[in-house]
């Protein structure tokens, strides 16, 4: 298979061509072999037509973009390539139009001399301030090549975790919207047709009977006004929940629910666990890692656990002791970083509990995916059931009469 590659060689200069492997992994072993840096590789087969690559509409960057565009960056700083250079090569070969558009006003705000990392602050959609800040201690440290295969492998491992627990609710969603469809799809079709049948008899109807039919007559007459109350009633759920007292009383509904509650909470734990000990290996201090891990943690009550810890920390007290008056950290939790703080190990040990709240998030959103479809299934077949049989039944007796 043939793969086309953009490269820096040993003296510091551009080059690209073709190499012939069996898969990309071996062309990448055979041009590091070479001593060439690489920038971008892709099979000749790749690409898209002059169309495709003009269609800007709903594009994005993604967090796999960033992990790649973090990686390139790591590579091509250990190479010693400017950091000029690296943002033109970098601009010019992403796929996404939008991060290549930002990635060249990078560049030429680093031209007209601004840092790196107030560089990427100017785009704060794209590089979140947890970003430009490991960006910035790169830079006063001299280690940029090395950050930048720290941010990659944090934004792998967060995307990881935070993607398991979102396509766990993929099948329980469908399944759900396949039983409303099915349900609806009967109820306003199949059910006004045979009820006409079941009322022109002059029989008894039982009362599920009579229900079925009622909620059928309903969706007929008002269904249309139904649906436009339900989705405004959504919208405006969606817009409360971004106030801060919508925000709050969502929060606080996430960590309510049984087992659904508990899972979120080792997310959250696992995304502070590892933000924090990605920080504090950078070398940013602990105030500021702490402002950081509250900006990103994504829960309004775990930031202000952070906010009110870094109050605590900033006043004197060690970060442990700030924690431990907050119920929704684990007293585990607050051990583990108490002798952290003793042995001087924090990074390492917020690292260990990253890893160890990364598994029981994965173990629990496996356990409720295991849990959820056999429930689903159950409800999807007596909800149909009972239907059919609200129907069937008085035809039954019908029939049976004549």
């Amino acid at each position: 298979m043939l793969f086309n590659y953009k490269a820096i060689d040993a003296n510091n200069q551009e080059t690209q061509g073709g190499i012939d492997a069996i898969n990309i992994d071996a062309a990448i072993s055979g041009l590091q072999k070479r001593g060439l840096a690489i920038v971008t590789i892709h099979s000749a087969d790749e690409g898209g037509t002059g169309l495709s690559r003009n269609i800007t509409w709903f594009d994005r960057v993604s967090n796999k973009d960033i992990v790649i565009l973090s990686r390139q960056m790591a590579t091509l700083f250990s190479a010693q390539v400017s950091a000029l250079r690296i943002f033109r090569l970098l601009s010019a070969e992403t796929e996404s139009h939008l991060l290549s558009r930002k990635l060249e006003e990078v560049a030429t705000d680093i031209q007209g001399g601004l840092s790196i990392s107030k560089s990427l602050a100017k785009h704060p959609k794209i590089f979140s301030s947890f970003y430009v800040n490991m960006v910035k201690a790169g830079e006063e440290s001299g280690k940029l090549d090395q950050t930048f295969i720290y941010l990659a492998d944090y934004l792998d491992r967060n995307y990881a975790v935070t993607s398991k627990a979102k396509n766990a609710l993929i099948y329980p969603a469908f399944v759900v919207l396949t039983f409303v469809a099915v349900m609806s799809l009967m109820l306003t079709v199949v059910i006004p047709k045979i009820s006409t049948i079941i009322t022109d008899a002059g029989q008894e109807i039982p009362i599920y009977t009579k229900i079925v039919i009622g909620f059928s007559n309903f969706l007929v007459d008002y269904g249309i006004f139904f649906l436009i109350a339900v989705l405004l009633a959504g919208g405006a759920l969606a817009y409360g929940s971004k106030g801060p007292k919508g925000a709050r009383m969502l929060a606080e509904v996430k960590l309510a629910i049984p087992y659904v509650g508990s899972l979120y909470r080792k997310l959250y734990l696992s995304r502070i666990s590892d933000n924090m000990s990605t920080l504090l290996v950078s070398g940013i201090p602990m105030i500021k890692v702490l402002e950081l891990t509250g900006d990103v943690v994504d829960n309004v009550i775990f930031q202000d656990i952070m906010l009110q810890a870094l109050e605590s920390v900033k006043a004197g007290s060690p970060l442990s002791d700030s924690l431990d008056k907050f119920q929704e950290i684990p007293s585990i939790v607050v051990q583990m970083i108490k002798i952290g703080e003793e042995t001087g190990e924090l990074g390492h040990i917020l690292e260990t509990l990253a890893k160890f709240y990364q598994r029981e998030v994965v173990n629990a959103v496996d356990t409720l995916v295991d849990l959820i479809e056999p429930i689903m299934i159950v409800m999807l077949g007596l909800g149909v059931a009972f239907l059919l049989a609200s129907v069937l039944i008085p035809i039954y007796n019908i029939s049976a009469n004549i």
